[in-house]
């Protein structure tokens, strides 16, 4: 029959069962402590690459923002320079046909050319409007040389047709015109516009694009020529 524990042998069993319990709450903590740091260490690598990509996608936010910014800067100073380059070229083409306008004020002036000029333009006038009879408008400077070449032309118009006509020159065409005439048909349906100002728009409307090509080469944009 056993016997019962004397109080040092109960306080050795107490003692042992403290250091049991108190090594399975060591260990039981250090469980937890490295639970802990495990989910800490993944909780932080977690944030620290929500905050990268944050960062990442702020930054590429900003470059992408620079670059469309500076494309619309450059496009925006390429085309003050295209438009200053065209504004330079138009002024360039103006003074031309102004030139072109001055060359026809001298042959106005050269009275034995400007006749036969008129001659021409009247003649047509006729052949075009093939009737007995029209009107022919002028500037009141050139009243006299304009009866004079719508007679020889007359003539001309009778040889070649075998027609005549009958004309009437009204100088009422106006002073700040480099010359030229205005022929409209004895109906009144038909009006020939024969000025200088009107033949060399005429001209500049036709002769434009080639005028263009030879003295600054062809368009870049175009792609496509009749």
């Amino acid at each position: 029959m056993s016997r019962p524990m004397n109080d040092d042998e109960v306080n050795t069993e107490l003692q042992k069962m403290v250091a049991f319990i108190k090594q399975e709450a060591m260990e039981k903590a250090r469980e937890i402590q490295v639970k802990a740091d495990e989910e800490f260490a993944i909780e932080k690598a977690r944030l620290v690459k929500q905050e990268q990509q944050a960062i990442d996608a702020q930054y590429e936010k900003k470059l992408k923002g620079a670059e469309i910014s500076q494309k619309i800067a450059q496009s925006t100073l390429t085309n003050k320079s295209r438009l200053k380059l065209l504004h330079r070229r138009e002024e360039h083409l103006q003074d031309l046909f102004n030139t072109a306008r001055e060359s026809l004020l001298s042959l106005s002036k050269d009275e034995g050319r400007y006749v036969q000029f008129l001659e021409g333009v009247i003649i047509q006038g006729y052949l075009q409007v093939m009737e007995p009879s029209a009107t022919i408008y002028s500037r009141k400077s050139d009243v006299d040389v304009a009866k004079q070449a719508a007679e020889n032309a007359a003539n001309q118009y009778k040889e070649i047709s075998g027609r005549d006509v009958k004309f009437e020159v009204q100088g009422t065409l106006s002073d700040d015109l480099a010359g030229g005439i205005k022929l409209v048909s004895g109906s009144g349906r038909i009006t020939l516009d024969n000025t200088l100002d009107e033949r060399l728009r005429l001209l500049e409307d036709r002769m434009l694009p080639e005028i263009r090509k030879d003295l600054f080469g062809p368009n870049e944009n175009r792609k496509f020529y009749t």
